[in-house]
C-alpha cells in the first residue's frame, strides 16, 4: 500500500442565492411542516398542536400590537369588519390547539408514557407555562366580553365560554376595568418568562433545531465528512469537547433526548450498554461544563468520565437514529469523531479493531489474505480481466467479500453467471481491484481510508467504463457517495438495479416457479435507508413465479439492522447482545419465512451466523438475491 494520500476534491461552492433557496425549502419542509415529526402519529399531531398554536397566537399578538403606533408611525387597519370576526375565531381556535397539544403531551408522559421517554424538569416547566399563557389569554378575553358584550362574541366560542362561566361563578366586574388589567398584565408577564426561558430550557430548540437543520453538513446521504488535508491536520477526530466542529457541538445544544433516536437503535434494543441519546446527553453536558460554564471546569476538556471507552464501538452506523429524528441529530458522527481519536491520535482500540486495521494496512483488505487469494473463481468462470486502456461498458467491482469469504464467493459465481446469460458486456479490474476502504473509515482510520480510496481511483482511471456494478451493500455506498469526496465521480449501481433492469427490459427471464417456501426480503441499511433502494429487490422477487414472499414488521426505511455494520464484522460481541439474533427471530416468529434475501455481504454472513448459532440450519436459510434468482432459473 502507498503512504501518500490525496486531498479531498474542492465541490464547487454552491451560490449565496441557492444556499438561501436550500435553507428556505428546509426551514418550511422539517421546521415548519415538520414533516418528520409528524411520521409518529401521536406524537406528530401532539407537537403540530402546539406548534401552530403558537404560530397563530404569536402572529395575532403582533397584529394587534400594530393596531397602535408603539413601533411603527402607522396604524394597521386591518382586520375590521368581517375580518376581524375571522380573526377572533382563528385565535380563539389557536388557543385551543395548544392546550389540547399540552393536555396530550401530558397524558403521553403521565398516562402512555413510552419506555424511551424520560421526564425532566423543563419538560414539565414548558407545558405548564404553555399552559397557563393560554388559560390566561382566554381568561383575559372572557372578561373583556363580559364588559363589552359585543355582538360577534359567539365568533369567539371559548372566551365566549370563560365569559359565561365567570358570570356563573358570580364574578363582579364593578371594580371597573382593574380586574381585566391584572389578567392583562399577568399574561404579558408569562408570556415574557416564556421568551426569557427559551435559552436555559429545552424550549431552546425551537432556534436552535432550526439553525441545525439549515446548517447541518450537506453531506451525501451515507458519506461521512472527510479530515482535509490529514498529512498535516495537528487534530484527529475529537478527544476533548472543544475539538469537535462548530456545527457538531451546535448538534449536541439542538438535541431534545426525545429518544426517538433510541428508541430505533438496534444496539439499545439487543441489550448493549449503548444509547445514541446517553452519548449525547454526556457530550452535551461536557460542553456546557467545559465550554458554556466554563468556570466550573476543573482539567482538560475531556468527556472520558462521562462516556465509557467502549461506548463509540457500540454503534453500527446504522443510520436509523439519523433517519427517525426531527432535527436531523446525526449521533454518527459524533461516534466517528471518537473513534478517530482514538485510532489516529491514542492508538486506543479495542483488540479486534486493531487487527481489521492491521490486516488492512499490510494486506489491504480486513480479512488479512493474500492478494492473490481474492476471487479465484473468476479464471475458472472466464472472467474477463479489464487491462490499462481497454473498455466495457459495466464494471463489475466484486469487493472483499465476495474476494475472500468461501460463503460470499458463491454469490460472486451466481451474479457472474446472470450477466453472463443476459449477455452484459461487463469485466472485473482482477488483480488490481482494491478494497473500497469501508471498513477502515467506519472504524476511525480516515489515513488508511483515503490511501486506499487514492489508489481505486487512479486504478479506474486507467481503464474505460459506463458504468460500476457491485454487489456489496458497503461497498456501493463508499463508490456512490464517498469517492466523489476526493475526486472519483461514477455511475455506481447495486446489483440488485442491475438485476431490476435486466428483468424489466426481458434479457432475465425465470423459468421455474416457485416452490412452498416463504421468502422475506433483509433491507441492509447501506443499500436501504442511505439509499433508498427498496422497490427494485422486491420487483427482482416479484418476477419469479408464485414466490411466496413476507414482510418482516420492520421493513424499508424502518428495516432493522444485521448487527454487521460500523465495524461490527470484526468486533467480538457478547452472544447476549448480539443483534443479529434479533434480526433473524423477527424472521422466524413475524415472517414465519423459509428463505432471508439480502443484498449485502455482510447481512448475508451476520445471519447466517445467527442461523447457524441457534440451531437452525435445518429449518431457515440466507440468500442473495443472485442466488435466489439463480435457483429459478432452467439450466
Amino acid at each position: 500500500m502507498t503512504t501518500q494520500t490525496v486531498s479531498p476534491t474542492t465541490q464547487t461552492a454552491p451560490s449565496r442565492g441557492s444556499r438561501w433557496l436550500r435553507g428556505l425549502r428546509e426551514v418550511l419542509l422539517h421546521a415548519i411542516l415538520q414533516d418528520r415529526v409528524i411520521q409518529r402519529a401521536y406524537p406528530g399531531i401532539m407537537h403540530l398542536l402546539i406548534f401552530w398554536g403558537m404560530v397563530i397566537q404569536l402572529i395575532g399578538t403582533v397584529i394587534v400590537i400594530l393596531q397602535y403606533p408603539l413601533f411603527l408611525p402607522i396604524e394597521l387597519a386591518w382586520p375590521r369588519g368581517t375580518a376581524y370576526v375571522g380573526f377572533e375565531l382563528v385565535m380563539d381556535m389557536g388557543g385551543l390547539m395548544i392546550i389540547v397539544g399540552v393536555l396530550m403531551a401530558a397524558i403521553r408522559r403521565i398516562i402512555r408514557k413510552p419506555s424511551y421517554l424520560i421526564n425532566r424538569w423543563d419538560d414539565w416547566y414548558a407545558l405548564v407555562l404553555l399552559f397557563i399563557i393560554a388559560l390566561l389569554g382566554y381568561s383575559t378575553e372572557g372578561v373583556r366580553l363580559m364588559s363589552v358584550s359585543p355582538e360577534w362574541r359567539a365568533w369567539s366560542p371559548i372566551g365566549n365560554l370563560f365569559a359565561q362561566a365567570f358570570t356563573a361563578a358570580g364574578l363582579d366586574l364593578s371594580g371597573g376595568s382593574s380586574f381585566h388589567d391584572f389578567l392583562f398584565w399577568t399574561h404579558v408577564a408569562v408570556s415574557l418568562l416564556f421568551i426569557a426561558s427559551l435559552p436555559f430550557t429545552k424550549l431552546r430548540h425551537m432556534i436552535s433545531g432550526t439553525i441545525n437543520i439549515i446548517f447541518r453538513p450537506e453531506l451525501a446521504s451515507g458519506a461521512l465528512e472527510p479530515i482535509e488535508d490529514i498529512e498535516t491536520v495537528e487534530k484527529l477526530g475529537a478527544g476533548e469537547i472543544d475539538e469537535f466542529q462548530s456545527n457538531t457541538l451546535l448538534m449536541f445544544d439542538a438535541c431534545v433526548q426525545c429518544g426517538r433516536c433510541e428508541d430505533v437503535c438496534p444496539s439499545t434494543f439487543s441489550g448493549m450498554p449503548y444509547s445514541p441519546r446517553s452519548l449525547l446527553q454526556a457530550l452535551y453536558a461536557s460542553m456546557q461544563v467545559n465550554l458554556i460554564q466554563s468556570g466550573k471546569s476543573n482539567g482538560p476538556n475531556s468527556f472520558e468520565e462521562k462516556i465509557a471507552r467502549e461506548n463509540p464501538w457500540l454503534c453500527t452506523t446504522c443510520g436509523d437514529c439519523i433517519a427517525t429524528c426531527p432535527l436531523f441529530i446525526d449521533p454518527v458522527r459524533a461516534v466517528i469523531e471518537l473513534r478517530r481519536y482514538m485510532t489516529l491520535t491514542t492508538g486506543d482500540v479495542p483488540g479486534p479493531v486493531g487487527e481489521a486495521l492491521t490486516h488492512m494496512e499490510r494486506r489491504g483488505n480486513p480479512w488479512g489474505l493474500p492478494k492473490e487469494n481474492h476471487a479465484p473463481y473468476l479464471q475458472e468462470l472466464g472472467v474477463r480481466i479489464l487491462q490499462p486502456g481497454e473498455t466495457t461498458d459495466t464494471l463489475l467491482f466484486l469487493g472483499c467479500a465476495f474476494g475472500y469469504d468461501n460463503r460470499s464467493q458463491n454469490v460472486g459465481r451466481a451474479l457472474i453467471g446472470l450477466l453472463k446469460r443476459a449477455e452484459v458486456d461487463f469485466a472485473v479490474l482482477g488483480p488490481a481491484e482494491g478494497c473500497c476502504g469501508e471498513t477502515a473509515r467506519r472504524l476511525g482510520h480516515e489515513y488508511v481510508f483515503q490511501v486506499m480510496a487514492e489508489e481505486n481511483i487512479a486504478t479506474f482511471e486507467s481503464v474505460k467504463f459506463n458504468r460500476i456494478v457491485t454487489p456489496c451493500a458497503h461497498g456501493y455506498n463508499t463508490l456512490k457517495n464517498e469517492y466523489p469526496q476526493f475526486g472519483g465521480n461514477y455511475t455506481v449501481l447495486h446489483h440488485t438495479e442491475l438485476l431490476a433492469e435486466l428483468i424489466a427490459e426481458g434479457r432475465l427471464s425465470m423459468d421455474r416457479e416457485a416452490d412452498d417456501q416463504v421468502h422475506t426480503y433483509h433491507d441492509a441499511c447501506y443499500i436501504g435507508r442511505y439509499n433508498k433502494i427498496y422497490d427494485e429487490p422486491r420487483d427482482v422477487l416479484g418476477a419469479i413465479p408464485a414466490l411466496k414472499l413476507s414482510e418482516m414488521p420492520r421493513n424499508r426505511e424502518s428495516g432493522f439492522c444485521c448487527g454487521g455494520g460500523g465495524g461490527h464484522m470484526w468486533m467480538e460481541i457478547d452472544p447476549n447482545t448480539r443483534i443479529n439474533h434479533r434480526r433473524l427471530a423477527e424472521v422466524t416468529d413475524d415472517a414465519k419465512a423459509d428463505v432471508i434475501v439480502t443484498g449485502c455481504p455482510y447481512c448475508l454472513i451476520m445471519l447466517d451466523d445467527a442461523i447457524r448459532s441457534k440451531g437452525l440450519v435445518e429449518e431457515v436459510a440466507v440468500k442473495d438475491i443472485a442466488e435466489v434468482l439463480t435457483t429459478h432459473m432452467d439450466d
